[in-house]
Formats: C-alpha cells, sequence, structure tokens
C-alpha cells in the first residue's frame, strides 16, 4: 500500500483498489494518474494493491451476519477501516472473462461484511457522510456490452458501502502491457477524471 497527502487543507481521503495481476500494466498506470489528479486537487490518496494481499475467498458461513465483522483473519482486516474511512474509492480493474479480475474480485466479495452491517444489522456504513466511487477497467477485446458484467459487480459494491457511482473510465482493445500509453488520450483522461472526482 502505498500513500499520497495533497497540499491542500482539511484533504479528501481517495483509496485506489489496483485489481491487476500485472506490475505496472494498463490498469496500475491508469490508476496512478486518477490518483494524481486527485492528489493535484489536495486529496490525501491511498493505492491498495490486491495482488500484494493475502485475501481468502469469502467462505458464505454468515459469520458476519452477528456483528458485521468477518471472522476470517487474514489482511483484508487491514482493508475494512480504510474502506468505512474512504471519501470516495477508485476501483481498477482488467476484464477477465467478462468480469472483475479474480485478485480483486476476492476483496469485493469479502465486502460481504459490509452487506451484512447496511441488510441485515440495519447499521449505516458511513452516516451522515457523502461518499463517490469511480470504476476503471481495460479490457483485451472490442466484444460488446464487455464492460457490463464487471459494471454490475462495482455498482453493487459501492451501493454497499453507502457510495453514489460517480461514473466509469473504460478502454477496451488494450491489452498488451504498457499499451494504454499509446491511446491518445487515456492517461490525460484518467487524472481528469481523478481531479472530478474530489471537485464535484
Amino acid at each position: 500500500m502505498q500513500s499520497k497527502r495533497g497540499n491542500a487543507p482539511g484533504p479528501k481521503r481517495v483509496v485506489g483498489i489496483s485489481g491487476s495481476p500485472r506490475p505496472q500494466g494498463n490498469t496500475d498506470l491508469l490508476l496512478e494518474q486518477v490518483m494524481a489528479g486527485a492528489a493535484s486537487k489536495g486529496a490525501e490518496t491511498e493505492t491498495i494493491y490486491a495482488r500484494k494481499l493475502q485475501i481468502a475467498p469469502c467462505r458464505h458461513c454468515d459469520g458476519c451476519q452477528a456483528e458485521g465483522q468477518c471472522v476470517v483473519q487474514d489482511e483484508m482486516q487491514e482493508v475494512y477501516p480504510k474502506l468505512r474511512e474512504a471519501d470516495c474509492l477508485v476501483l481498477a480493474s482488467p476484464i477477465h472473462f467478462m468480469g472483475l479480475a479474480a485478485q480483486v474480485k476476492a476483496l469485493v466479495d469479502r465486502c460481504q461484511a459490509f452487506w451484512a452491517t447496511k441488510y441485515v444489522l440495519k447499521r449505516p456504513i458511513a452516516p451522515g457522510r457523502k461518499r463517490k466511487g469511480l470504476f476503471v477497467a481495460v479490457g483485451g477485446t472490442r466484444l460488446r456490452d464487455l464492460f457490463e458484467p464487471a459494471r454490475a459487480s462495482v455498482r453493487a459494491l459501492f451501493k454497499t458501502l453507502d457510495m453514489d457511482y460517480a461514473g466509469d473510465l473504460v478502454f477496451s482493445g488494450i491489452d498488451e502491457k504498457g499499451a494504454i500509453k499509446e491511446h491518445p488520450t487515456a492517461l490525460a483522461d484518467a487524472r481528469q477524471a481523478g481531479q472530478r472526482l474530489v471537485e464535484e
């Protein structure tokens, strides 16, 4: 995990999650620009790399329904408070078989603890706060509706976390590592998306 604080007083907290299994691939490059854009507007940013964490799959044991706490003790326990405290969340992932990459899907599934908190225990996740989420994705093909299954999962996550869906930044036909740098506007678009996320 890496943190960077902007210069403005009272910064918004922006958490970015890279779901890519490939270091410094297209997903990472886009997320770096989103976070740089947010930091340039005074946000306090932190990036989490799902591939670096030991996160077990959800067991569907319903243990979280007692107190809203996941019973599995692994590195996801470090992620929960960051998701609760964030003002904005940026979830970035390559598209694998029309969905999120496995590394970040495990993290999303473990947010069942938040789902239990909100829908079973009837407790708000972030009471009195307006929060937003941005989805960033890269797909190697140009299939119709390529991003829809992943987008549905991300929308469900943001809703569970009491976050408004602020939109998405998606690019199809980008596969080879680093190919996003050849796109005429992608990196600039990502930086601007990060700026808008904390300004709006």
